[in-house]
């Protein structure tokens, strides 16, 4: 029996002492964990605790278990969002299929659980923009997926949008590029998957009425043509109008959450024509600049809110101090004087329901929506306690996988 695995390795040496040698199903061990809102497998799936983390094991076939380890890390190299790889247990006894160990997607949570709270208001919208976003991030890579499907992704709450992340790759492919045909075919079976998957959820009463599962899963090819369209489509600029079109596109672009590794204009005779080759922008420009000047890790959509909160506070500060404040000044004040006593002040039977960046982008919300009703701007502290009196106790104890 052999443990391969990526370094660093503190955590997962600890994971060598589990019994690896019975099947997954018959483990009996004190780091088992049970976690009641998890997505569904066609295969034995199991949780541990080792060392402060958590880690998925998922028993399965020993050819598929060392392809996927390789592609997620594949993956991971590339900057898709993926579940983490940590390793393969493989060569067990009695001809026993190899286990695949990845990290545990913290405050993720499968499509079902979107559905089942009412919190979240059935979004199906957010949920379809977000499987697209990933399947268009992976096509970039050169990664046709050949499995699209929602029981195959994992959600995480960014801000008012849905984050998607990949937890199956046994069907996946790494090329250098895809063919149109590829392309096409990743989609087609993710409509048809997706189908599938909304058809069960309407049989179980769990989705509105309103919603019609195969005209929302046909939504996915004209989301996903129009997501490609604009990160990859050519167009003619006039030489009077290079300068700002091109700017503009790179902003929308940027918007998006995807880089531009390369910009060529070709010449056309009256004009240019503009080509852009796109990628990943992992992690995005607002993630690394919240973290260059706070030090605070966050999903794309809830740094850019904590950015414009440190923007406008140093506003603030400049008005009511008469002099200019530096950036960084700026950002170590508000995490000291804002996001730190916000953060501290969570009561501590509510932590861990959501991660502390949706917190207090929540609250910023709720503080704008109690401003819009009274009439006046309510503070950031009323708030917040009215937030925690009334609605983080709303949100249901399992309805992230948190720590």
């Amino acid at each position: 029996m052999r443990f391969v695995f990526t370094p660093p390795g503190d955590a997962t040496a600890g994971l060598v002492s589990l019994p690896w040698r019975e099947p997954l199903a018959q483990w009996r061990d004190d780091r088992l964990l049970e976690i009641r809102n998890r997505g569904l497998s066609r295969h034995v799936v199991r949780f541990v605790a080792e060392a402060g983390e958590i880690f998925a094991l998922k028993e399965l076939d020993e050819r598929l278990a060392r392809r996927e380890y390789h592609l997620l890390r594949q993956l991971a190299r590339l900057g898709v969002r993926a579940v983490e790889p940590v390793g393969v247990v493989v060569d067990r006894p009695d001809g026993q299929d190899a286990v695949l160990v990845t990290t545990f997607l913290d405050y993720s949570i499968p499509y079902r659980a979107l559905f089942a709270h009412p919190r979240l208001q059935h979004p199906t919208g957010r949920l379809m923009d977000a499987q697209v976003e990933l399947l268009a991030r992976l096509h970039l890579a050169g990664f046709m997926w050949g499995d699209c499907s929602l029981s195959n992704t994992l959600f995480r709450l960014d801000a008012g949008a849905l984050a998607a992340y990949l937890v199956d790759a046994e069907t996946a492919e790494l090329h250098s590029t895809l063919s149109e045909g590829q392309r096409a075919y990743d989609v087609e079976m993710a409509v048809e998957r997706v189908a599938g998957e909304l058809f069960d959820l309407q049989a179980g009463g769990m989705l509105p009425d309103a919603v019609d599962p195969v005209a929302t899963a046909e939504e996915i090819e004209r989301r996903y043509a129009a997501l490609w369209s604009e990160l990859t489509r050519e167009e003619i600029l006039r030489p009077d109008e290079q300068r700002y079109r091109i700017s503009e596109r790179l902003r929308r672009l940027n918007e998006l959450g995807f880089d531009v590794d390369e910009v060529e204009l070709v010449d056309v005779g009256d004009g240019y024509r503009l080509r852009i080759t796109t990628r990943v922008a992992e992690p995005g420009h607002h993630r690394q600049l919240l973290f260059t000047r706070t030090g605070l890790v966050a999903q794309e959509n809830q740094a850019r809110r904590l950015l414009n909160d440190i923007a406008g506070y140093r506003a603030h500060l400049e008005q009511t101090e008469k002099q200019p404040v530096r950036e960084a000044v700026a950002a170590n004040r508000w995490l000291a004087e804002i996001y730190d006593p916000v953060i501290a002040a969570i009561p501590p039977q509510l932590r861990g329901r959501l991660d502390d960046a949706q917190i207090f982008h929540e609250i910023l919300e709720h503080r704008w929506f109690l401003s819009e009703t009274t009439g006046r701007d309510v503070g950031t502290v009323a708030a917040m306690q009215d937030y925690f009196a009334r609605v983080l106790p709303s949100v249901p104890e399992d309805l992230t996988l948190g720590p």
